[in-house]
């Protein structure tokens, strides 16, 4: 939401769409830069602390930011504010992640269970959260003003992030005193999921930027928001049947499976050239997102250390903006020379490079949950 609403923001007070683009890429990068170093300190100190003051200070920036804007400062004042309010935005998803290993860590046998179902939720609810946030925007935009669009998102992050800061779970995310036994957190098999991560990011930015053209370019620019949800509702439904995987299809094993599924899947976009072949596209495109996504996250949590896992899961997240940003921006620039079909030979790409990595690391990521039993 915030993302969205700084474009339109920017982007209606300044003229310029270009403008509105730099300063939500701004909250984009500065967020991939916040929010490994919030999971760092959150694995020290615990969660509360770090949600109490991200959700008082971004709901505060993300405010005062319209504020300048009333005020008619210039948009690299809006911008740089932008990025300020992103360095402080929470990965509420991320953390609510972390609290599921800690849950689940005396279940024994249904430890794997727990953990599977739990996941596959929050992978779904995520997915959700990226169809109904821009929706939300875009008719608080339409019907009230930009301005109250982000107000209304500055609102939500204050209520919801110090909810779920004091909620009572976050009793079990209280921190691990770092010591000498807590393992490294930059390891090949980190490195290679995180990669996953901005590969999938980079399929909603190119996405995105490839829909809006063909949308435009069809005289029907008012329904690119809608048909880039369709990739959310799929994954969504995805999502939600993960946890039925038996565990004996391991993490090693499923990851180059939905990498696979991500790449055939992708491969119509180069053939589309009507809106309702590229609705049937996305929303089977999306079937594949969640599964890869969530598998991800669940191999980082039976292989990282738990002391690190705040920190692990956050560089995950972090990673999953960036790529966005690197999709949206480079599918724009190809976009402009090529049209549409050029800017989904981004995701086309980025759903390869998924599947190229999925099954680089299967070795590293078999050996790791073999370890962890």
């Amino acid at each position: 939401m915030s993302q969205m609403g700084t474009l339109l923001l920017v982007a209606g007070v300044s003229g310029s769409y270009g403008a509105g683009g730099v300063a939500a890429g701004a909250i984009a990068i500065t967020n991939a830069i916040g929010s490994p170093l919030s999971g760092a300190i959150s694995d020290r100190i615990g969660q509360r602390p770090v949600l109490l003051v991200q959700s008082v200070v971004g709901s505060a920036l993300l405010a005062l930011l319209v504020v300048l804007s009333t005020i008619g400062a210039p948009w690299q004042a809006l911008a740089a504010m932008a990025g300020a309010a992103g360095l402080f935005l929470p990965q509420v998803g991320t953390m609510a992640r972390v609290r599921w290993r800690e849950i689940a860590a005396d279940k024994g046998t249904d430890r794997f269970r727990l953990t599977s179902a739990a996941f596959s939720y929050e992978g779904a609810a995520d997915e959700a959260s990226f169809v109904l946030g821009p929706a939300i925007v875009g008719l608080g935009a339409a019907f009230v003003s930009p301005s109250g669009s982000l107000i209304l998102a500055a609102v939500l992050l204050a209520v919801f992030g110090l909810w779920f800061a004091l909620h009572p779970t976050a009793a079990v995310a209280a921190g691990h005193p770092a010591g000498p036994r807590a393992g490294p957190l930059l390891t090949p098999l980190l490195l290679g999921l995180t990669l996953g991560t901005l590969c999938v990011g980079a399929v909603f930015g190119s996405v995105q930027t490839g829909t809006t053209a063909l949308a435009t370019e069809a005289g029907q620019a008012g329904y690119a928001g809608l048909l880039h949800a369709l990739l959310g509702v799929g994954s969504v439904v995805a999502g939600l049947t993960v946890a039925a995987i038996p565990a004996r299809f391991t993490f090693a094993n499923r990851l180059p499976v939905f990498g696979a599924a991500l790449a055939v899947f992708a491969l119509p976009l180069l053939a589309v050239h009507s809106i309702g072949a590229l609705a049937a596209v996305l929303l089977v495109l999306g079937l594949a997102v969640a599964p890869y996504l969530i598998t991800v996250y669940s191999a980082c949590e039976a292989t990282v250390d738990p002391r690190r896992l705040g920190a692990a899961m956050m560089a995950l997240a972090a990673s999953t903006s960036l790529g966005y940003a690197l999709g949206s921006s480079l599918a724009g620039q190809i976009a402009d020379r090529s049209g549409y079909t050029g800017a989904y030979a981004v995701t086309v790409g980025a759903c390869v490079a998924a599947l190229a990595l999925a099954v680089v690391i299967r070795p590293a990521l078999a050996r790791a949950q073999r370890a962890d039993g």
